[in-house]
């Protein structure tokens, strides 16, 4: 590829992301989907790789019958209300659609089977921007119409991706694909509050975005695609590997690290709103994603590769991360002290 295309690229899904997010009407949010989508395709397949084709491919078909569905729903709300507006969503069919279309977006069970398989045929940075930025529109439509939304239904739909989501990571040794049912864990969480508090979704899907970029910048400097590549990693670059266990452990939503803060308050809010099984329901699931988190974790410092010498360390190491690598991972591991303030602004 043309080293001038990637800028290019990367301007036009910042185009692309803020149409869509400062706009009023259905047509120009399907638009800024649309250029988001052209944009990403490229940058998905870049490496001509075969796996990478297979990737774009499926990324473009899915995208696409997700973006004909959003307009289905706008035009079938429009011809029952005469209404445009994003947050006028309120013929029933239009908002079951919706649901359906930015399910198919943002990889939500049942429609998540794409992701995993797109994530894998990219690069690690590219799996970065779909992770985070390519989910950031999708949810902010979802934000904009949350009054109109069934929650029984997204309820069902977070269960079942917060099951999968760290059902299916058990078995993964690729770390693409351990991100990508990450990810999908994730936004069940995201899903399950949305009706209920869409500041809380949205502080939710900030702090992931957070701690994922931090994982994967880690684990882009380290070159590391499997777990026995995070295995023999330890002794090139010490410090990076501890970081990114405890960023795992913060993913993992454990207490003294900034995942807990949104898990916390997810289950606080669930509980003033008396839906208390669906609360314990989903904290006992994200046990699942806890294991994989921990067999990451596991590999990255608390065992070392057989090494021919006496040495842990080599003499040569790789240079240090980049400075937004080193200030995600202290937001990812140290903001819980500042919960309350956080939780107060937003």
């Amino acid at each position: 590829m043309n080293p001038h295309a990637t800028p290019i690229l990367v301007l036009s899904l910042a185009l692309g992301t803020t149409i869509t997010i400062s706009s009023n009407h259905w047509v120009l949010a399907w638009t800024g989907l649309e250029i988001n989508t052209l944009a990403v395709i490229p940058l998905i397949s870049k490496s001509h790789h075969p796996r990478a084709v297979e990737a774009a491919t499926k990324y473009f078909l899915t995208q696409a019958a997700a973006s004909a569905l959003v307009l289905f729903s706008s035009m079938t709300n429009a011809w029952a209300t005469g209404q445009w507006d994003i947050t006028q969503l309120n013929h029933p069919t239009s908002c079951l659609l919706l649901t359906a279309a930015i399910a198919i977006k943002l990889g939500l069970v049942p429609f998540h089977f794409w992701f995993p398989e797109v994530l894998q045929g990219s690069s690690l940075m590219t799996a970065l921007l779909l992770s985070t930025l390519m989910k950031f529109p999708p949810l902010t439509l979802l934000l904009m119409t949350s009054k109109s939304l069934n929650p029984a239904l997204l309820t069902t739909m977070a269960l079942a991706s917060a099951a999968l989501g760290g059902w299916m990571g058990l078995n993964q040794t690729q770390t693409r694909k351990i991100l990508a049912f990450s990810s999908i864990a994730h936004l069940g969480w995201i899903a399950i509050i949305l009706v209920y508090s869409p500041k809380l979704a949205l502080l939710t899907f900030y702090l992931y975005a957070i701690m994922t970029s931090a994982v994967f910048m880690a684990l882009n400097k380290i070159k590391a695609l499997n777990l026995s590549m995070i295995l023999t990693s330890w002794t090139k670059t010490p410090v990076l590997n501890a970081t990114l266990m405890l960023v795992l452990l913060s993913l993992a939503g454990l207490p003294p690290l900034t995942g807990f803060m949104p898990k916390w308050l997810i289950i606080q809010e669930l509980t003033k709103q008396e839906m208390t099984p669906a609360a314990m329901a989903i904290a006992m699931l994200s046990l699942l994603s806890l294991f994989f988190y921990l067999r990451l974790a596991y590999h990255s410092t608390i065992t070392l590769p057989p090494n021919l010498s006496n040495h842990m360390k080599q003499w040569y190491t790789s240079k240090p991360p980049s400075t937004l690598t080193a200030i995600l991972a202290s937001l990812s591991i140290l903001l819980l002290p500042l919960s309350p303030m956080i939780h107060a602004i937003v």
